[in-house]
């Protein structure tokens, strides 16, 4: 997708479509066109006042608009005025590309929201606005359907965005750059999810992170099992050993250019749970909606398209990012439940249940950032159906040891527009995960599995500030949405992003 910022005015820009943002009238009036030019209110004329209401996601099309370039104008609804902003902006972008798509309109032209001085949204600036924009139109551009034979070639080819001609415009062309680095991470991310696992082993998924981070020019190594047994990475490994996959651990390093002012004394660890299939080990799952489980290495996923963005928009934060890549199987040679498994840093975990396994590469993939020199870690994992239970599909579960480092977090999840709350780590659940024969168990059964899940990571964190996402119920859109297709969200990308870029004040 071609993206650009139009130089032109909304009526001179030419494309098979030009959208314009309708918002709800408030109770005296009517529906509220976001843009003060008047030839487009012009051309609207009557239909503002009879067929448009601004409802969320609201279509209306005006054909060959007179005095208009574009070939067909296209409102959309907005909602409400009080709860517009750059979020609800990007989700419309995205929604008006997937109804382009299948009408093989391949250009559009998307016209920035204008705001009088009485309109809350004003106060963001045109940057917030253009940035939301190019994420949307290219996050709504994804489809799924790779090894469809009959597959037809429906991308928007060409997107334009219209800013009101007295912006600034290199720094609308900088907002633009950004939302497409960040845009095409979250869809990288959503393409090595969307792989069956036939199509993306541990080893696979190693040489994609590896040919990636070649391409935007960050260091990259991937092991295997040599490397994991000589860390003594015996949590990490007993996942592995049931599998004739050999498991690959990843790490990627950014490192700020040498004349940067680098955040002092920060180095954020990012550690990503990549099992590229779950079959649930000797702890079997069951067959009906196994086939999902390719989409278990979604936390590992979002790491590589966490640090893809990082690399192209430089901030001056040391990040290391660590994945730890395996599949999870049920042969003569897997772990078995009631196994006594020793992790990096020497603890013992008795194995009650090897389908709760993403906490255990979690746990070697947290001490080994550790002991790379990261002083913040952050982890993402599918880790919990617990996770789905309380929070269904629209809130993924956030955990944090560190008041002050989840704030920093929850910022930044506010600035991405993705949907994390908070749940608990009270010290009373530490009981729940005792073991009689070793340190800790890997699971405390049923009640507060997420919770219990949390506390178990927190077993390796040592005393770093640190935050623990798990996107179990966010990673997969069961249905599809107005602005995304169903299949792979790439959830928590933008935030991760935000939030790395948050420490580039700390200097």
């Amino acid at each position: 997708m071609n993206i650009s910022l139009s130089s032109k005015s909304l009526p001179q820009t030419e494309s098979d479509v030009l959208l314009v943002i309708a918002l709800e009238a408030d109770k005296n009036g009517k529906a509220t066109l976001l843009t003060s030019d008047t030839a487009i209110t012009k051309a609207v004329g009557a239909v503002l006042d009879s067929d448009v209401t601004g409802k969320a996601y609201e279509s209306t099309w005006i054909y060959s608009p007179q005095n208009v370039a574009a070939k067909r104008l296209l409102i959309l609804g907005g909602g409400k005025p009080d709860k517009f902003d750059p979020n609800i902006a990007r989700n419309l972008a995205g929604a008006a590309v997937r109804l382009l798509k299948p009408k093989e309109l391949k250009r559009i032209a998307i016209a920035a929201p204008e705001f009088s001085s009485a309109t809350a949204s004003h106060h963001y600036s045109d940057e917030n606005w253009i940035r939301a924009l190019v994420i949307g139109a290219l996050v709504g551009d994804f489809d799924p359907d790779y090894y469809a034979s009959d597959r037809k070639d429906q991308r928007i080819t060409d997107v334009q965005i219209v800013a009101a001609p007295q912006s600034d415009r290199a720094r609308l062309e900088s907002a633009l750059n950004e939302g497409r680095i960040i845009g095409e991470s979250q869809n990288f991310t959503r393409d090595l999810v969307n792989e069956p696992g036939n199509k993306m082993t541990p080893t696979i998924l190693g040489q994609r992170a590896k040919k990636m981070c070649d391409e935007v020019g960050i260091a990259c190594e991937v092991h295997s099992t040599d490397k994991i047994k000589a860390l003594k990475m015996g949590s990490f490994w007993s996942v592995s050993q049931g599998s004739e996959e050999p498991p690959a651990l990843i790490i990627m390093r950014y490192d700020p250019a040498k004349e940067a002012t680098v955040a002092k004394d920060v180095t954020v660890g990012l550690v990503g749970k990549g099992i590229t299939f779950d079959t649930g080990g000797i702890s079997i799952k069951p067959a009906d909606g196994m086939e999902k489980m390719k989409y278990d290495m979604a936390g590992g996923a979002a790491m590589i398209g966490a640090m893809r963005a990082i690399a192209l928009l430089k901030p001056n934060v040391r990040v290391i990012g660590i994945v730890c890549a395996a599949e999870n199987m049920p042969d003569g040679k897997a772990q078995k439940p009631g196994d006594v498994q020793f992790a990096m840093n020497g603890k013992a975990i008795e194995i009650i249940n090897t389908d709760a396994e993403g906490r255990l590469v979690l746990a070697d993939g947290l001490c080994y950032a550790r002991e790379l020199g990261a002083t913040h870690l952050i982890d993402a994992a599918t880790l919990t159906g617990a996770c789905v239970v309380a929070l269904g599909h629209i809130n993924a579960g956030v955990f944090s040891n560190d008041d002050g480092t989840f704030d920093r977090f929850h910022s930044a999840t506010k600035h991405a527009g993705e949907k994390f709350w908070r749940l608990p780590l009270d010290d009373e659940y530490r009981e729940m995960i005792k073991s009689s024969i070793a340190d800790i168990m890997n699971s405390g059964g049923r009640w507060g599995g997420a919770v219990t899940a949390a506390k178990f990571l927190q077993e390796f964190v040592d005393d770093k500030p640190w935050v623990h996402l798990d996107i179990a119920g966010a990673a997969w859109n069961e249905e599809k949405k107005p602005w995304m297709a169903k299949g792979p969200s790439g959830i928590a990308v933008r935030s991760l992003v935000e939030f790395v870029r948050s420490f580039e004040t700390q200097g």
